[in-house]
């Protein structure tokens, strides 16, 4: 692991889950200087922070790089959504792809995959069938991953017709592997 990731990812665990953003800020600044992150860094401090368990550090870092006017592409944030999947903190995974939207950030099939997850992982399958239709809206294509993922949001909402009508729907698109 790069040396920079190492430490940062150190003193950000250190500030725990209720760290201010100023914090993070100061964390960033010394370990960076006036130098912005590469993206392959950030990468590696999110999922180094995710798999500590730290998704609200992990986020607080995004808001922060954000604000050091990092560009935040499509891969930092299907990371964050990653994250926020993981721990079932689906009202955060729907707030960064909406954000990616105000941002014009591209949002694709794997980052509303990993949100629908997030939903569904969480027993929004309101949430998860929303996004899901929000796909077609955004000419977002959907996998059988997308499928899968709101079929398991409604099952776990007991929404069986919904669910059905998904297995129907899934067996008349077109689906690449």
């Amino acid at each position: 692991m790069d040396s920079v990731v190492l430490n940062i990812c150190r003193d950000v665990k250190g500030l725990g889950a209720n760290g201010r953003s100023d914090g993070f800020e100061l964390i960033l600044h010394r370990h960076m200087g006036d130098v912005l992150f590469e993206s392959r860094r950030v990468m590696q401090l999110l999922k180094e922070l995710g798999h500590a368990h730290e998704w609200q550090s992990s986020l607080a870092v995004l808001r922060c790089l954000q604000r050091r006017n990092l560009e935040i592409d499509v891969y930092l944030a299907s990371a964050s959504i990653t994250i926020c999947r993981r721990v079932s903190a689906w009202n955060q995974a729907v707030h960064i792809l909406r954000e990616m939207a105000e941002s014009r950030v591209e949002r694709d099939t794997i980052t509303y995959n990993a949100a629908v997850s997030a939903c569904g992982k969480s027993e929004q399958w309101l949430q998860a069938l929303q996004l899901f239709l929000d796909m077609a809206e955004c000419r977002v294509t959907r996998d059988i991953i997308t499928y899968s993922a709101a079929v398991c949001a409604c099952d776990k909402g007991d929404q069986w017709v919904q669910a059905l009508q998904l297995f129907r729907d899934m067996s008349f698109s077109r689906l690449e592997k």
